[in-house]
C-alpha cells in the first residue's frame, strides 16, 4: 500500500498536521480530489488514518493519523531522509569503504 502513488504524500501531509480535505489538497501538489478521497478511504480501511465526522451544519470531516499510521511514518522517516540525502549533488555524502 505504501508504494501506491500518492499514499506517501497523504501520510506525510497527515504527519504535518493536515486535518481537513482541503488542507490535504493544498499540501499535496497535483493530486486530484477523486484520488485524494480514494487514498484517504484506503488508509482509513487499513487503520492508518482515522476519520471523524463532526455533526454540524454543514457536516465537518476530520482526518488524523491513527497510532499505526504514526508508527508507519516514524518507520519510513529514515528511508525518506536517506532518499533526500541521495538526491543531493552527485556523489555528495557518499562514502566508499575498502575495509
Amino acid at each position: 500500500m505504501v508504494g501506491r502513488r500518492w499514499t506517501g504524500s497523504v501520510l506525510q501531509a497527515a504527519a504535518q498536521g493536515a486535518r481537513r480535505f482541503g488542507e490535504y489538497r493544498a499540501m499535496i501538489d497535483g493530486i486530484s480530489d477523486r484520488l485524494l478521497s480514494q487514498r484517504l478511504k484506503e488508509l482509513e480501511a487499513a487503520g492508518l488514518i482515522e476519520r471523524t465526522v463532526i455533526p454540524t451544519t454543514p457536516v465537518q470531516i476530520r482526518y488524523q493519523l491513527a497510532p499505526d499510521g504514526q508508527a508507519l511514518v516514524n518507520a519510513l522517516l529514515p528511508l525518506a531522509q536517506w532518499s533526500m540525502h541521495r538526491s543531493g549533488p552527485r556523489g555528495a555524502g557518499r562514502v566508499l569503504s575498502s575495509t
